[in-house]
């Protein structure tokens, strides 16, 4: 079931990283943080708790996956996990990795930033982010 008017309906809502019938995987476009990550639902429910006991084991297998491949390719200070569907109604959740270099750490990507952009730190977590999406589509697909 798809909602008219929902970004996450409409469009993949980023790079898509993987998909399958129940949920895809996609690399946000979001300035100054490469490593953010969607598991994006593909029914349109608003609240984990719409979902079976056998769906939500699903959808947290695939949050589980993406952090922990980036916790190896990356090795982050901190992996941040929020589903929040405020503005977008659509069940998804953000996984994010975080340095204690990035421009807002230790607030939330949402806040403020605290310093500038390292640009060169950023460029060579981006490139690492090609084997990221590798290894989650090949993961998520055995």
């Amino acid at each position: 079931m798809k909602a008219s008017g929902c970004p996450l309906c409409e469009t993949d809502g980023g790079l898509l990283v993987f998909r399958n019938e129940q949920l895809r995987i996609i690399q946000a476009s979001e300035a100054g943080f490469p490593a953010f990550y969607r598991v994006v639902w593909t029914q349109h429910v608003a609240e984990f708790s719409d979902l079976t006991p056998a769906e939500r084991a699903s959808c947290m297998d695939a949050v589980v996956l993406v952090e922990q491949v980036l916790r190896a390719q990356l090795q982050p200070t901190k992996v941040n996990l929020a589903a929040l569907g405020n503005a977008v109604p659509h069940l998804h959740w953000h996984v994010i990795a975080r340095f204690d270099w990035d421009s807002h750490f230790p607030g939330a990507v949402w806040a403020a930033p605290q310093r500038p952009d390292d640009t060169e730190k950023l460029a060579q977590i981006a490139s690492k982010c090609l084997d990221v999406n590798r290894l989650i589509a090949e993961e998520m697909a055995q």
